[in-house]
C-alpha cells in the first residue's frame, strides 16, 4: 500500500468570522489518504455552503489510492462529480452557485497542489514562505497585465471577484503545481478570509514557531481580533522526517467553529 512518504501532522479550523451570520466554508483533513482541502462556497444563504460541502463530501470518498497517479485520477473524478452536482443544484434553484477550492495531494514523496478561485496554498520551506497557487481573480488578471500595482490590488474595489470556481460552468477549469516533498515542509491551505487580514509574512512567522494545531488557532485568533469580515478556514500540513517518531501518519485533528 502506498502512503504519504514522510510522517505528517495536520490540523484544520473553520469559523464564520465576525460579520457573516453563517459559514459557507468547508474543509477536509485526510492524512491516511494523502488529501487536504479547503473550499469557499458562494451563492447566497445556504447555497454557498451546499457547494463547498459537495466538494468535500465527494472528495471524502477517494479512499486509499494505489499510487500518486491513481490518487490524482480519483481526485479529478470526484471533483468532476461535485461540479456536476453543483450545476444540478444551480439549475433546480434557478441561481448560480459555486465554490473555490484549494487541495494538497501527497504520496510517495511527491505533492500536487490543485485549485480553482482565490483560496490559496502556501509552502513554507527552509523558513521561507512561497505562494504555490495563483489566484483566479479579476484583480490578479489586472496585476498580470500591469494595469494596477500590488499596492493598488490591496484596496481594489472588486478584489473578491473570481474568474474560476467549481460549479459555475459545465467545463471544470483547475490549475495545479507539483513537486517533491522535503522534511519540514509546511503547507498552508486557506480561504480568502485569512489573507484579507493576515500578511504572508505573518503566516510564515506563525507556522515556523508552532505546531499545526497551535498555528491554526493563533492565525484564527488574529483574524477574529482584526474584525473577521469573511468566513475563514485554515488547514496546515507539516511534513516530518521518516526517522522522527513525533508525528503519526494517521493523525487526524480538526476544529470547526461555526
Amino acid at each position: 500500500m502506498s502512503t504519504v512518504a514522510l510522517p505528517v501532522e495536520s490540523f484544520g479550523v473553520s469559523h464564520k468570522g465576525c460579520v457573516r451570520d453563517h459559514n459557507e466554508d468547508n474543509y477536509l483533513v485526510e492524512p491516511q489518504t494523502g488529501l487536504w482541502v479547503v473550499a469557499d462556497g458562494m451563492g447566497g444563504h445556504e447555497a454557498g455552503e451546499l457547494a463547498s460541502a459537495s466538494i468535500v463530501d465527494h472528495l471524502a470518498t477517494i479512499g486509499i489510492a494505489s499510487s500518486a497517479p491513481d490518487l490524482r485520477a480519483r481526485f479529478e473524478d470526484r471533483l468532476s462529480r461535485a461540479n456536476a452536482e453543483i450545476r444540478d443544484i444551480s439549475r433546480s434553484r434557478g441561481i448560480t452557485i459555486g465554490s473555490t477550492f484549494a487541495a494538497l495531494l501527497a504520496m510517495d514523496g511527491r505533492f500536487a497542489c490543485l485549485w480553482a478561485g482565490d483560496s490559496r496554498i502556501y509552502l513554507v520551506r527552509n523558513s521561507l514562505i512561497n505562494q504555490v497557487s495563483k489566484d483566479h481573480s479579476e484583480v490578479q488578471e489586472l496585476l498580470d497585465r500591469g494595469a494596477i500595482s500590488a499596492e493598488e490590488a490591496l484596496t481594489w474595489p472588486r478584489r473578491n471577484v473570481i474568474t474560476h470556481a467549481v460549479g459555475v460552468s459545465d467545463q471544470l477549469k483547475i490549475d495545479f503545481r507539483q513537486g517533491e516533498l522535503m522534511p519540514g515542509d509546511v503547507f498552508v491551505l486557506n480561504t480568502d478570509g485569512l489573507t484579507a487580514h493576515v500578511s504572508d509574512a505573518e503566516i510564515e512567522a506563525a507556522v515556523k514557531s508552532a505546531t499545526p494545531q497551535a498555528a491554526c488557532r493563533n492565525l484564527l485568533e488574529t483574524v477574529l481580533a482584526r474584525g473577521g469580515t469573511d468566513n475563514v478556514t485554515i488547514v496546515l500540513v507539516k511534513m516530518g522526517d521518516e526517522r522522527d517518531g513525533r508525528f503519526d501518519p494517521e493523525q487526524r485533528a480538526s476544529q470547526n467553529e461555526r
